[in-house]
């Protein structure tokens, strides 16, 4: 196993065990993917959930530029649900978690067809 399918392993493993969520193994995979060399950097591959510029950066970069979403106040509404889901005292919030969550939420699993 190469070292993205560890770090898939180990998103999985936080799905079920801090979010209890069961992971759609093709679907995380394909999202982890998609979040390309941010994975393997230390502070790319995490989101620092009190900071307003980063949950700024999941909204607009992901939820709007990438699921196609309109932009509003659901967006920072279902951002926040999701860093409650993982836990706000979790140190290590993975973005390809967050990413899967949100994904889910939204229904927009097409957009990795």
């Amino acid at each position: 196993m190469g070292k993205r399918d560890d770090l898939i392993e180990k998103y999985a493993d936080d799905l079920k065990n801090k979010c209890g969520m069961t992971a759609d193994m093709d679907l995380l995979t394909k999202v982890t993917i998609g979040c390309g060399p941010a994975i393997y950097n230390a502070d790319a591959s995490t989101v620092a959930g009190g900071q307003q510029h980063e949950l700024d950066t999941v909204r607009e970069n992901f939820l709007v530029k990438k699921l196609g979403l309109a932009d509003g106040p659901a967006l920072d509404a279902a951002i926040n649900e999701a860093i409650e889901t993982y836990g706000k005292s979790e140190r290590n919030k993975y973005r390809a978690v967050i990413y899967y969550m949100l994904t889910k939420k939204f229904g927009k699993e097409s957009v990795y067809g």
